[in-house]
């Protein structure tokens, strides 16, 4: 009778408002059963494959996708002409030495425009795939500088001294007019200065399968004065790491080059 007395006695407590109710609950944890909110979704990065970032594109490699347009005008022109004159026009562009003589800003560029073997040549799709990968990662001036700079320095290292050998007397005169032209040491030096900017597991063997067919070519001595320029300008992209990989950090500051 006591205990019921004292409780009926009791003040009944007044409710609390709805603020004080929500700053208690905040302190409490919350349940994980299945009587609890479901987890907020973030959105996931998923890795899509895009392989048409593998070819040249005219918003996202201008150069590289210009420079194939030319090209293939170029091997278009070469399908139609007439042999006699599509043989005047490799003369022309020839980077021989006789033409290195007398115009060699001319023929240097001239003979960048011409694929040998057209576009079913393997150097072709080398172009297309190597100088696209390189314009997105250290921008297309820099891409065409890396090209240019190793068709010339090989072209030079194979045609002067073939001008040395005639000079001697070891190589007939014939040799200075001999036919050079095509875009195979600027494909080579790209493939060289590219591969140093791969993860190493890509890197090394690129190398490998490239150069191993280069020097297959040349125990094959078919034309060894070309298959020499080939080695050549892939070691003169080698050379250019560090150049393009300062110049693959200034254009992406927060991305770090493999080792």
């Amino acid at each position: 009778m006591e205990r019921t007395a004292r409780a009926a006695s009791t003040p009944t407590p007044e409710p609390l408002p709805a603020g004080d109710v929500a700053a208690l609950l905040d302190g409490v944890p919350r349940q994980r059963g299945p009587l609890a909110a479901p987890a907020p979704e973030y959105p996931r990065t998923a890795l899509r494959l895009r392989p048409w970032r593998l070819l040249p594109t005219p918003t996202g490699t201008p150069v590289t996708f210009a420079y194939t347009a030319i090209l293939a005008l170029t091997s278009l022109f070469a399908s139609c002409a007439s042999p006699r004159l599509l043989y005047a026009v490799y003369q022309d562009s020839s980077t021989d030495v006789a033409h290195l003589l007398r115009t060699p800003v001319f023929v240097l560029l001239a003979s960048a425009l011409w694929v040998a073997g057209g576009l079913l040549s393997p150097f072709a799709l080398a172009f297309a795939l190597v100088l696209t990968a390189l314009e997105r990662r250290i921008g297309g001036a820099r891409a065409i500088v890396v090209f240019l700079t190793g068709h010339v320095l090989a072209t030079l290292a194979t045609e002067v001294p073939v001008g040395l050998a005639v000079l001697a007397g070891h190589l007939p005169a014939t040799s200075l007019h001999r036919l050079d032209y095509g875009i195979s040491f600027g494909v080579a030096a790209s493939i060289g200065a590219l591969s140093g900017l791969l993860a190493p597991w890509l890197r090394w063997p690129l190398l490998v399968l490239v150069g191993y067919d280069l020097i297959e070519d040349l125990i094959a001595f078919e034309d060894p004065m070309t298959n020499w320029g080939h080695l050549i300008a892939l070691g003169i992209g080698a050379a250019l790491w560090p150049v393009v990989r300062r110049w693959y950090r200034e254009r992406g500051p927060a991305v770090t080059v493999p080792a």
